[in-house]
């Protein structure tokens, strides 16, 4: 009998309140969590897992402004989340890092697609980033809880608890402003990956007598003989096929008609022309 009071008078203690915090608190104050396909997406994911009330907990806490702050490094989140105690509860989440064999061929297809560095220099995610990350050989987004590992300083036993929660909502809430987050969260920084996709855009070269490459194609300066220009237009090195598949199906119509078949007809004579014609 003694045992059964204890618990009844433990189950009318009232549950802790976090002090009140002036943290990041998310854009969305209601509604949904997300606006774009790919915090949408990671929202998605945190409401499959199937956790219930700990994640409605910590959507509270998240839109009140508990988590005081979320640093992102390769491979781990590391927070800060105000609880009911003076000191705050530190938090980490964990995800495993792509192998340096899984970024090389994660970058072969970027390379191959101009339309996956166009999307990611605009600060967008192309949607097919997902399945390009599966076919290199890792997720883009953790399909289960067990895929992450997470801890937190809090009393709570449960994982997630409402803290971890909380830090996952703001990560996707910025996730809305700044995609980059999440590559960098899977190890590959903003300027890093930039680096790659700019690579393959390089300068003339420069000339010997110190003038820029497209000074000859300047008449009548500094004694360059000025005169009618006669350029030609070489065929380029890949087929018509190749270079219009670097650049992916565009799905765009113009006037009833596909872009994409508009593009082939005016490549065409392109790849024909004969170099030696005047």
């Amino acid at each position: 009998m003694a045992r059964r009071g204890w618990d009844d008078r433990w189950q009318q203690y009232p549950a802790s309140k976090p002090l009140p915090a002036d943290g990041i608190a998310t854009s969305k104050q209601r509604g949904a969590m997300a606006d774009n396909w790919w915090s949408e997406r990671f929202v998605t994911m945190l409401a499959g897992y199937g956790l219930g009330g700990r994640m409605q907990r910590g959507r509270r806490y998240a839109r009140s402004g508990q988590v005081l702050s979320v640093e992102v490094n390769p491979g781990m989140l590391v927070a800060q989340v105000q609880g009911s105690r003076r000191t705050p509860y530190a938090v980490t989440v964990r995800c495993d890092e792509p192998t340096a064999k899984s970024w090389a061929a994660l970058e072969a297809i970027l390379a191959s697609q101009v339309r996956f560095a166009a999307g990611l220099l605009a600060g967008e995610v192309p949607p097919e980033l997902e399945s390009a990350c599966a076919d290199a050989g890792f997720a883009l987004f953790p399909d289960t809880w067990a895929d992450l590992r997470a801890t937190c300083s809090c009393p709570d036993w449960e994982n997630p608890c409402k803290h971890i929660a909380a830090v996952l909502y703001v990560f996707a809430d910025q996730l809305d402003d700044d995609p980059w987050l999440l590559l960098e969260w899977h190890g590959r920084g903003r300027d890093e990956l930039l680096a790659f996709l700019r690579h393959g855009v390089t300068e003339p070269a420069a000339r010997s007598d110190g003038l820029p490459p497209w000074w000859p194609l300047v008449p009548g300066r500094l004694g360059v003989r000025s005169g009618p220009l006669h350029l030609r237009v070489a065929p380029p090195p890949d087929p018509a096929h190749r270079v219009l598949a670097r650049l992916g199906e565009l799905g765009i119509e113009a006037a009833g008609t596909s872009v994409d078949a508009l593009l082939a007809a005016a490549y065409e004579p392109i790849v024909t022309a004969d170099p030696t014609d005047p």
